[in-house]
């Protein structure tokens, strides 16, 4: 089962022996406390509607969509009797609610086997949500942390993440691909419960700096 206590703490134990910054890391952010999201498709649909824009203003849509959808549930043919001016209304753009038809109407028809992406390889799922317009690699391992539980995916191209390695690591510049990928090789195959370490550093960064009081 993903993100089990046990997986945690082995996750845990070996982040610790392979990174000594991994490891002032976990004891200054404490408990992995990430769980992972049963509704599948209501995942992807605050992940497309989160791109490009802050936090704040996602939860904000994502609430007036839920009002909109009310007393029905976000799912794919709720979504997809909604036109795109009622979209529109909510505050997601043009493009975006283009993006969520799109996604209803795959899932829907089964192009995309939500379903079936717990049973898939990390490869086969990202290859599987790809299909859908809006849908890029980083949104599917998003999907794959945060609604799957996968225990070893690593978004490199995530700004958060590479902000983290910049300051975790002394880098001069945002790290590239490569130099990401070199930074999280001893991590395998618990990636993914190092990244969640690297978003939350930033709550900790005070701490973290030399000299700095433990």
């Amino acid at each position: 089962m993903p993100f089990d206590s046990r997986s945690v703490a082995a996750a845990q134990r070996h982040l610790r022996q392979s990174d000594p910054t991994m490891r002032r890391l976990i004891e200054l952010v404490g408990p992995f406390t990430l769980k992972a999201k049963r509704d599948r498709f209501g995942m992807l649909v605050a992940s497309i509607i989160s791109q490009q824009i802050s936090g704040k203003a996602a939860r904000s849509i994502r609430r007036r969509l839920v009002e909109l959808i009310a007393p029905e549930r976000i799912a794919p043919h709720t979504l997809a009797r909604r036109s795109i001016a009622e979209l529109r209304s909510v505050g997601i753009s043009p493009q975006k609610a283009g993006y969520l038809h799109d996604l209803a109407a795959k899932v829907d028809l089964g192009d995309v086997r939500l379903s079936r992406t717990g049973r898939m390889s990390d490869d086969e799922a990202i290859a599987e949500l790809i299909q859908v317009k809006g849908i890029g690699v980083w949104t599917a391992q998003m999907f794959l942390i945060f609604s799957l539980g996968r225990l070893d995916i690593f978004p490199h191209e995530d700004l958060g993440i590479r902000s983290a390695l910049k300051n975790l690591y002394g880098l001069r510049e945002l790290p590239d691909k490569d130099t990401s990928h070199e930074i999280a090789r001893p991590w395998r195959p618990y990636a993914t419960i190092a990244s969640w370490y690297c978003w939350r550093s930033h709550e900790v960064r005070e701490l973290l700096r030399p000299g700095s009081a433990r």
